[in-house]
């Protein structure tokens, strides 16, 4: 009976032991493992790890995947005294398991709060104008200030990402009718280019048109041309054409240029009635087709 009583003692003994020294651990964990409190150079790797039994070796897990550590929002005062307000995120992790152990009691935590102090002490020096222009380079300087500090607790910053920044309500208003000036004043601009290089061509056709004064009386008829083309349009003779010059222009020249701009008017004037009558004679036809039908049917 007592012998019964100590081999069942000791199985329990055994098995308390094997489960007390057996440790597995995932893929993405490293552990730190402490002998009587003191820490051991090797690290425990992912799988099964052997260890002494009954509390002589103790582990610390360290998660090494990168985190992404959001920074809440955060109260800036620009340089140019202007009070907005910024979050970001920061994406981190444990190079050195060892290191985010012992040397710092929470690196998670320590990490988030430099991160949050260094955005505000980075914002704080740059312009409103800056911070909206330069988000890479604000990035690229927080995670180089946080990856210089953060190394000697064995955390390397992969990446810092400004989210969002809130600006108050009359500044948005301000920088909206800015924006709205800005507009104005390039439309204007545009505008006056256009009419200097609308000037320059207009100069170089009436140069050309003055080496030959035959392109001027050809550019009339084309122009009595389009004007005849609308029903109700009111003609304005430009007479006399260079009464001054040398060439003047004779009353009877005068008078045939007079009659063959009204020809062209008269006959421009009869093709759009031709068109008009047939367009109603068709809708006629249509609609006589359309009721033919129902006629019958009366009878």
């Amino acid at each position: 009976m007592i012998m019964d009583f100590v081999l069942g003692g000791a199985a329990v003994f055994m098995g308390i032991s094997v489960l007390t020294a057996v440790r597995q651990l995932q893929e993405y964990e490293r552990a730190v493992i402490f002998r009587l409190g003191r820490a051991r150079k090797d690290l425990a790797h992912p799988g099964l790890n052997f260890l002494l039994p009954w509390g002589i070796d103790r582990l610390r897990v360290v998660d090494v995947r990168i985190k992404a550590i959001q920074i809440p929002p955060q109260e800036v005062i620009t340089h140019d005294n202007i009070s907005i307000s910024v979050d970001a995120v920061v994406y981190a992790e444990v190079a050195s398991p060892r290191h985010a152990v012992l040397e710092v009691e929470d690196f998670m935590p320590a990490t988030l709060q430099l991160a949050a102090t260094t955005l505000r002490a980075v914002l704080g020096k740059m312009d409103l104008d800056g911070i909206l222009a330069h988000r890479d380079v604000i990035n690229n300087e927080i995670r180089t200030i946080l990856d210089t500090r953060t190394e000697q607790w064995g955390v390397e910053i992969s990446a810092v990402e400004i989210k969002d920044i809130q600006l108050p309500k009359e500044m948005q208003r301000a920088m909206a009718r800015q924006a709205e000036a800005e507009r104005e004043r390039r439309a204007k601009v545009i505008a006056a280019e256009g009419e200097v290089q609308s000037a320059a061509q207009l100069t170089e056709a009436a140069r050309i048109i003055a080496a030959h004064p035959a392109a001027l009386q050809l550019r009339l008829y084309q122009t009595l041309v389009e004007v005849a083309a609308s029903a109700s349009s009111t003609i304005v003779f430009p007479v006399p054409i260079d009464m001054g010059g040398a060439s003047s222009t004779s009353p009877q020249q005068i008078q045939n240029m007079i009659q063959s701009a009204v020809a062209l008017a008269a006959t421009e004037k009869a093709k759009q009635l031709s068109a008009a009558t047939a367009d109603d004679t068709l809708t006629s036809a249509g609609r006589a087709h359309a009721e033919e039908p129902a006629g019958i049917r009366r009878r």
